[in-house]
């Protein structure tokens, strides 16, 4: 009788890693998302579970395909990736490349109850939106430095009321867009009244700030719907108007924003009167 190899715990363990990463190298796994952790480093570590069983999971970080909206607590989305284990502590998880919801009603589901929260918070109350100034003297823009959406808005702006214009750019999709843009919003109202010198310039302090973006789906819109984007523009001191998709698209910073226009070139209309017009005006005044 053959007498069996004696393994240690460390070949065994590695044989075992081994053999699930190559029989489940590549899988989708749907769920209900739980215990969603964010590290410093980046990675987000969560578990899937369903009525029965629960799968650890960790999408490590610089994945472009995770969404913020799909690695949501109590969202049942679909992961697509791989299993490995842990030979250190026995354990198996899934290592996620990317995630989406499990379908529109899931992620329409977190939006009501998000906005039913932040609702009760009293962030989009009436009471709380600040007046716009009628002729401001310096801009603030929140978006992406390139596209159509800061051409659209700089040229409106020129047509109506040339002002001077501070862009901030940030990204305004994926997953380190809402950071950013909440980030630009608290930025913009840290610089004083009088201005902030840096070593060539003295950058003013806007009277107004706009945060836009163009349109797109739901998911592709998701940062302006997240908390830390919410919560900025309703602090904000300074007068703010979200521009976020076209007239048919709603965020929650459009509940927490002093105004919504229903597109960024209509923000800049909203921001400034026309030179023209205003001009007119004031010869007619003199006249009489």
């Amino acid at each position: 009788m053959t007498e069996k190899p004696i393994l240690s715990v460390t070949e065994i363990s590695l044989s075992l890693k081994a053999c699930v990463e190559q029989v489940f190298s590549d899988i989708r796994v749907r769920g209900e998302v739980s215990g969603v952790k964010k590290a410093a480093s980046g990675h987000i570590y969560f578990s899937l579970k369903d009525n029965d069983s629960v799968l650890s999971a960790v999408a490590w970080r610089g994945r472009d395909k995770i969404t913020q909206a799909a690695i949501e607590e109590g969202l049942e989305i679909v992961c697509t990736g791989k299993l490995s284990t842990y030979p250190g502590r026995s354990n198996y998880q899934m290592i996620v490349e990317s995630a989406e919801p499990a379908g529109i009603g899931a992620l329409l589901k977190l939006l009501n109850e998000r906005k039913e929260k932040l609702a009760k918070e009293g962030l989009f109350d009436e009471s709380r939106k600040k007046p716009l100034p009628y002729l401001p003297d310096v801009i603030g823009v929140i978006t992406s430095p390139t596209g159509a959406v800061i051409r659209d808005i700089m040229h409106r702006l020129k047509d109506r009321f040339g002002r001077h214009v501070i862009l901030w750019p940030v990204l305004v999709q994926g997953t380190e867009a809402a950071e950013q843009i909440a980030n630009a919003i608290k930025g913009f109202n840290a610089i004083p009244k009088e201005g902030m010198q840096t070593e060539t310039d003295l950058i003013p302090r806007p009277d107004i700030l706009i945060v836009a973006r163009g349109g797109g789906s739901l998911e592709d819109l998701w940062a302006f719907n997240e908390e830390v984007v919410v919560r900025a523009a309703a602090d904000s001191d300074i007068p703010l108007i979200s521009a976020v998709g076209h007239e048919t698209d709603t965020t929650l910073i459009d509940y927490a924003s002093d105004r919504r226009a229903p597109t960024p070139t209509a923000a800049a209309e909203i921001a400034v009167p026309v030179k023209f017009e205003l001009i007119s005006r004031l010869n007619n005044l003199n006249t009489r």
